[in-house]
């Protein structure tokens, strides 16, 4: 992809169980020629450990197909660290995603607690009115979940839940994931080919 279409995306994965549609994710805003930057909490590193057998974030693990085509596009910071660029406002990106978002950090926004880095770009996302999207993967919900979807929403976020939609008739598991993320690209205004609208052939 020529740099001049390059577009810049922040992914933040939290502890909730999903590391397949934060992996796919990764692999196609990579693969379009985008550059993300990365931040996974300590429950973000062990779902990913535990679900897909990466243990470290790095291009070669989380995208290994992609490791030669894509040097310098994927970004990781430590969440640790709340003065990295995704933390300023004056850092330029078109869009944030939580994929997937734990009951934690989905209260820790909504709260206004930017204790890790994960939160505070997301704080710094919605303030800066840019899109937030926020892939709520736990259930059932309690009151304070609900509670604090409706706080985000008002703050201006997307909740966007990993449901999918059987219409299509999935015959994998990839199928499922591909729903979720071809969703997510959607609100990101990310053109893509994966089969997720109704009435149209994917």
């Amino acid at each position: 992809m020529n740099n001049s279409h390059r577009r810049i995306f922040v992914v933040g994965i939290s502890g909730a169980s999903g590391a397949a549609y934060s992996v796919r994710l990764l692999h196609l805003l990579l693969g379009m020629g985008h550059e993300v930057h990365l931040v996974v909490s300590e429950y973000g590193k062990r779902l990913l450990l535990e679900e897909s057998g990466i243990k470290t974030l790095s291009l070669a693990e989380l995208c290994p197909e992609l490791a030669a085509d894509c040097p310098g596009r994927l970004l990781v910071h430590p969440d640790k660290d709340v003065g990295a660029v995704i933390a300023s406002g004056s850092f330029l990106h078109e869009g944030m995603v939580i994929l997937p978002c734990s009951s934690a950090s989905l209260g820790q926004m909504a709260h206004g607690s930017g204790s890790n880095l994960l939160c505070r770009a997301a704080m710094v996302t919605l303030k800066e009115r840019r899109p937030l999207i926020v892939c709520h993967r736990e259930m059932p919900l309690s009151l304070i979940d609900i509670e604090s979807m409706r706080l985000l929403a008002l703050a201006g976020a997307t909740i966007c839940s990993p449901n999918p939609g059987f219409y299509l008739h999935p015959r994998r598991v990839e199928d499922i994931v591909d729903f979720t993320v071809g969703k997510v690209l959607d609100l990101l205004r990310v053109q893509h080919d994966l089969k997720t609208r109704w009435g149209v052939e994917g």
